[in-house]
């Protein structure tokens, strides 16, 4: 580490005043500046005539100097191809720090600092502008670790930032921004008019991403995983990833997909693999994500395919896996979302070792200028979050790119932190190639109409410094364009359209799910043995480490439902995860307040007292065992879903679970839902195992903390997308978690999970409805007389024990309260069979505590066509609850007592059995047997 750091973290301007100080008294300065000052003494006094105090100051304002390119520098450059630069005050001219153009000659002992020893002002003046105000220009000040700032200062001061390539290296570079350039200009003839979100203009990133490819091989990494949106996508799918021409080149005219891919996406969304031999023989696996046109959103993904990578394929060793975002300028500056994954960086959880961001900064979103798409200076300034170094580039010199992104790849490599590449250049046509950007920029369009391409830049650059020759340049671009003409031709010859599976390495043991796989669930029991030897691991505390006390009674109270045979919520998921990881399935659950759970259930980590240590049972199930993480997440719903989507999606055979603090909270996340988890198979042939729990249930606690909008998901239910789940028993909920990796496919699993029901006495189960079986479906009611039954009633989730208690109150054998436990794929088989064996049943209600027009009342209407089945609900509403408790009561009373309702006959019943009009039509029923003697006022 350079041993005058400090100087470099100091306020310069301050130094002079400590050197007075130190001439008064050395003992009242830092030891640092003590050694600092005795050395500046003594080579005042052996190198240097005697002087006088003023070319003392003269050495400390060129430090200060110094100080000012290096913090902002940035400010003064020549990054922008086709804009002046704004103007910034006070600027970089030597009458700010106290010196004028009669001190250019003079010699500085500070040129030390910038590694050149003593040297003229004027000299010190040109290294730091060639340093810090050409084509290159960094941020970087701000870091806080004195050994991150000495490597930067070092690195690039100590080459200007100017990179003195090899002739070859050029002309490597020269060949693969002709493909980039070439690639463009040829699909915008042959494909007129059809959008493809160009990269003209940022054509310097495809030279980029093959050097950070190379130079991350050269560092030990093994695979790199992209994200990013669709402008410049077939450009780096073709030129970077290698996917034939002649694909993408079907997908401008295709109209059929290849078997396994329903609906598909646009060419310039799509997802790719590939392996890649460096220019050094390594080989790496590069990883484009597929990505709706949601901007920013696939970046979570890809930092979850990253760290899944990193945990299970490479050991945990982050310098194997390389995550990349591309980003535009509007999209970083403005998308939520990128901030919450910045704020990952460092988590536990989360950190992925460093991600290299790289903005194509068109300078312009859609049609908003700059100046109204953000308020900060630089639409990189989120990277300062984490104190990420941020080098802005000139979009046209492609070498300064290259040196660029290779010093990035070092820094990443080495430091396992984040780094941002602000790529200023622009978009030749509009935001797509039909659209006229000239309506709105006109002045800025006008400039780009006569710039040259960064081809055709580097070209001059490269004839006048005889690296290649026109001749040879010309010859490069005929070459490519041949072959682009054959690929055409060949591409004619497709069938279909190839959609080639993401990840495809990690699935081959999994095929698409096919209707019958629905019919039933498959067995996921365990052995009572097994599963006392499960419970016995996970109600063990070490008695060599002391817990706090409430939680030894928490362990002791389940150690007492394990011997009276009722196991709670708690016992029943944690037993999933014991089974799984003992059968050597890695668990990974993450969330707001994930370890304890958000209603004090789960305690998946307990502290150690006066520590911050935690013991987690379910990480010593046995030695030989799986993974089991569990991670408390940043206050982040879109950011973190995303993160896990991405993390199942590279270990399928593991278990992934994100939970919501409250299910009300998951639409935060809605992009992800809709975007990923619905949609993907059907889009890009991806399946996912993902599980979402959503603390679901309406309980006096207002708006907000009473649904998970079971009603969203299944408005995107269809063609067995993914499976909605409201369990009411630990061993139901047990059985589906299971189910989730015990079949030979993959699909997300929804579940509706309680909050009352953690604690209610009655939602238990034996240790027999473990060791038995699988998921129910449908779950029977078993306290009935099958024939005299005469009101079916079909509900799912906590409503049943509402409803439960009243049952048993009026010991009401004649009424079955059918749970469905499975809303989609919807279990019509087992439907069908409530239905025919209570034949005599002269009442069919659904009945649920949401709103009419919420829950799950729509789409069970919609799947038992044929079934006069009435709807027992809250009136339609807006909101989805009530903020008064006691309103609330009223409400869940009204929907209980139109179940169970009052007898207005002769016989005075406990309740109305329907007796008095059997064989009459339900619409006589309805109109004769009122629910209440007052007019309901919350439901229907």
């Amino acid at each position: 580490m350079d041993k005058f750091s400090f100087l470099g973290n100091s306020e310069i301007g301050s130094i002079d005043e400590l050197y007075q100080q130190y001439k008064q008294d050395p003992d009242s300065v830092d030891k640092d500046y003590q050694q600092f000052f005795q050395g500046f003494d003594f080579a005042l006094e052996n190198y240097q005539q005697p002087t006088s105090s003023g070319v003392v100051d003269k050495e400390f304002h060129v430090l200060n100097l110094i100080h000012g390119y290096r913090q902002r520098g940035h400010l003064f450059t020549q990054t922008n191809p086709v804009r002046s630069r704004r103007k910034y005050f006070p600027t970089l001219d030597v009458e700010n720090f106290k010196l004028s153009d009669k001190d250019l000659n003079t010699v500085f002992q500070a040129g030390n600092e910038l590694g050149i020893g003593d040297a003229p002002l004027k000299t010190i003046i040109e290294h730091l502008q060639q340093t810090y105000c050409q084509s290159v220009a960094v941020e970087y000040l701000y870091i806080r670790h004195p050994e991150i700032l000495s490597w930067m200062k070092t690195r690039m001061e100590s080459v200007k930032n100017t990179p003195a390539f090899s002739p070859e290296k050029k002309k490597t570079i020269f060949r693969q921004l002709n493909t980039a350039v070439g690639f463009e200009s040829f699909i915008h003839k042959k494909f007129v008019g059809q959008k493809r979100f160009s990269l003209e203009g940022s054509e310097t990133l495809i030279p980029g991403l093959h050097a950070l490819i190379n130079k991350g091989a050269e560092l030990g990494a093994e695979e790199v995983v992209i994200g990013m949106a669709h402008r410049g996508r077939l450009n780096v799918m073709t030129n970077i990833l290698q996917k034939p021409y002649q694909n993408v080149f079907k997908e401008f005219v295709g109209d059929e997909y290849e078997d396994g891919i329903s609906l598909g996406d646009v060419k310039y969304h799509l997802g790719y693999c590939s392996d890649i031999e460096t220019e050094n023989g390594k080989k790496v696996r590069v990883n484009l994500a597929p990505n709706p046109s949601h901007l920013e959103t696939v970046a979570p993904i890809i930092e979850g395919i990253s760290r899944s990578k990193i945990d299970h394929k490479y050991n945990k060793d982050f310098d194997k896996v390389v995550p990349i975002v591309v980003h535009g300028d509007a999209a970083i500056a403005g998308q939520g979302v990128a901030y919450e994954v910045v704020q990952m960086a460092q988590l536990r959880g989360y950190k992925t070792g460093g991600t290299i961001h790289i903005v194509i900064n068109n300078q312009v979103g859609f049609t908003t200028g700059y100046l109204e798409g953000r308020s900060s200076t630089y639409c990189t300034d989120v990277g300062k979050v984490t104190r990420s170094p941020v080098f802005h580039v000139n979009g046209d010199d492609v070498e300064a790119l290259v040196y660029t992104i290779e010093l990035a790849m070092e820094y990443r490599q080495r430091f396992n932190s984040d780094v941002f590449i602000d790529l200023l250049s622009y978009r030749k046509y509009g935001h797509n190639e039909g659209d006229e950007p000239r309506f709105t920029q006109p002045l800025l369009y006008k400039e780009i109409a006569r710039h040259k391409n960064p081809r055709d830049i580097y070209k001059l650059k490269l004839e006048s410094e005889n690296v290649v020759s026109k001749e040879d340049a010309k010859k490069e671009e005929v070459n490519f364009n041949q072959l682009l003409e054959e690929e055409l031709s060949a591409s004619k010859t497709i069938e279909k359209v190839v959609i080639q599976r993401f990840l495809h390495d990690d699935w081959t043991d999994y095929r698409y799910s096919e209707p019958e796989d629905f019919v039933t669930s498959p067995d996921t029991s365990l052995k009572r043995k097994n599963l006392l030897k499960l419970l016995d691991r996970i109600n063990y505390l070490p008695e060599d480490k002391k817990f706090f006390k409430k939680l030894h009674k928490i362990v002791g109270d389940r150690k007492t439902m394990v011997e009276e045979d009722r196991l709670d919520w708690a016992l029943g998921e944690q037993l999933a995860y014991a089974s799984l990881v003992s059968e050597g399935h890695p668990v990974r659950l993450s969330g707001q307040d994930a370890e304890r759970g958000t209603f004090a259930h789960r305690h998946a980590a307990m502290m150690q007292e006066d520590t911050d240590k935690r013991y987690r049972p379910l990480q010593h199930i046995s030695p030989d065992q799986a993974t089991f993480k569990v991670f408390n997440s940043l206050l982040s719903e879109y950011g973190v879903m995303g993160f896990e989507y991405g993390y199942s999606l590279a270990k399928p055979s593991g278990l992934t679970i994100w939970e919501a603090q409250f299910g009300d909270f998951y639409n935060v996340a809605q992009v992800i839902i809709d975007q990923y988890i619905s949609s993907a198979e059907e889009k890009w042939g991806l399946m996912n195992g993902l599980v979402l729990l959503l603390p679901h249930g309406f309980e006096g606690q207002g708006p907000e903390h009473s649904s998970a909008r079971v009603e969203r998901f299944l408005s995107l239910a269809a063609r067995n997308n993914m499976q909605v789940v409201n369990c009411t028993t630990p061993a139901n909920f047990f059985h589906v978690l299971r189910r989730q990796l015990k079949r030979e496919f993959r699909i997300p699993l929804v579940v509706f999970t309680p909050k009352s029901l953690l604690r209610h006495p009655k939602c238990t189960s034996l240790l027999s409805d473990f060791e038995e079986g699988g998921f129910k479906e449908i779950i029977d009611d078993n306290n009935v007389d099958v024939d005299e039954v005469k009101r079916v009633v079909f509900c799912t989730g906590k409503i049943y024990y509402d409803l439960l208690a009243r049952k048993e109150e009026l010991d009401a054998r004649d009424v079955a309260l059918i749970r469905m436990e499975q809303m989609h794929p919807f279990p019509k088989e087992q439907v069908n069979d409530i239905l025919k064996k209570y034949k005599n049943a002269m009442l069919h209600l659904w009945v649920q505590e949401e709103p009419e027009n919420m829950g799950a009342w729509n789409y069970i209407r919609s799947k038992m066509v044929g079934v006069d089945i009435v709807p027992v609900a809250r009136i339609a509403s807006g909101s989805p609850a009530t903020g008064l408790n006691g309103l609330h009561v009223i409400g869940q009373n009204e929907i209980v007592n139109k179940v169970f309702k009052a007898c207005h006959c002769e016989r005075q019943l406990k309740y109305c059995g329907l007796q008095c009009v059997e064989g009459k039509s339900r619409t006589e029923i309805l109109k004769q047997h009122k629910y209440f003697e007052e007019k309901p006022r919350f439901s229907i």
